[in-house]
């Protein structure tokens, strides 16, 4: 092939040598070409399924499956690193560039399912450029929803359908009651239950813990067994009074360490029965359905 583009060349060349150019051109056989476009940046697909999750992304191994079909995540949300967040290095957890990335994935997640999804068996994770890619030029961060086993095991498990819509109605993934079952004095899981079935806890809320670093946090249980039981008491429509306690304790779920230094600050709440078995959601059962025992 190459000796005959050579051959080819030659033969050019001993017929213009001796020929007038055509009509309309003028001899330059290179200045007519469009220059070519610079390369675009690979950037991950939105509203779409994946087969397996990953907190980097490469465009070498990137791929999506139809929402119909098993799939570990949905990207949600493919947002960009702006101003001071786009120089230096990639963000790093704990980065205020990270924590405002989740904070956008948050809300669109929350947009998404049509509720938040702290509520239910469903967990968010950001995805970043590969260490190449960013310094290449990369500067977007993809917010990806999974479904988890449970409120013990947040795993992502496969599922089929895509998560639009997915807290609206009576959805299976939002947390509702739940027998716990406890080694002796410690909780060991949850297992979730019907309300109209005996149980022991029931999810009331989620608040967020703004101000705390994690290890400030760790050493703060009471504080979050004091918001969980505000949470309780509005849950219940019970008086947050010296009563309560007497009423209701509080179990809580706070997000993985990663999760808090990424900036997820939501902190799940339980309401929790030590002394009765119920029967029925607390929701708005008042003094009565609630009493101090």
């Amino acid at each position: 092939m190459r000796r005959w583009l050579v051959a080819l060349a030659g033969t050019v060349t001993v017929l213009l040598s001796g020929c007038a150019p055509p009509g309309g051109s003028d001899g330059d056989l290179t200045d007519d070409w469009a220059a070519l476009p610079p390369p675009a940046l690979f950037v991950p697909a939105t509203d779409a399924c994946l087969p397996r999750i990953t907190a980097i992304v490469q465009a070498s191994t990137y791929d999506t499956v139809d929402c119909s079909r098993n799939h570990l995540a949905e990207a949600v949300h493919v947002g960009a690193f702006t101003g001071p967040a786009a120089d230096g290095a990639r963000p790093e957890p704990g980065s205020p560039a990270l924590r405002t990335a989740r904070a956008e994935c948050d809300q669109r997640a929350r947009e998404v399912l049509g509720g938040d999804w702290h509520s239910a068996r469903l967990t968010l994770n950001i995805a970043l450029p590969s260490a190449p890619a960013w310094s290449s030029g990369a500067r977007w961060f993809r917010c990806d929803l999974s479904e988890t086993d449970s409120i013990d095991n947040t795993r992502p498990v496969n599922r089929t359908g895509s998560l639009r819509g997915a807290m609206i109605g009576d959805s299976p993934l939002i947390h509702r009651c739940f027998d716990p079952k406890l080694i002796g004095d410690n909780l060991n899981y949850m297992a979730p239950v019907l309300c109209s079935e005996p149980h022991r806890a029931e999810f009331v809320g989620v608040y967020v813990e703004r101000d705390m670093t994690w290890a400030e946090f760790t050493r703060a249980h009471q504080q979050a067994h004091q918001r969980c039981m505000a949470l309780i008491a509005a849950f219940a429509e019970v008086p947050n009074n010296s009563d309560l306690p007497y009423r209701a304790g509080s179990i809580f779920y706070p997000p993985s360490q990663r999760e808090w230094e990424e900036g997820d600050r939501g902190v799940r709440c339980f309401l929790w029965s030590d002394d009765r078995k119920l029967t029925r959601s607390m929701r708005g059962v008042g003094p009565e359905g609630l009493p101090a025992i």
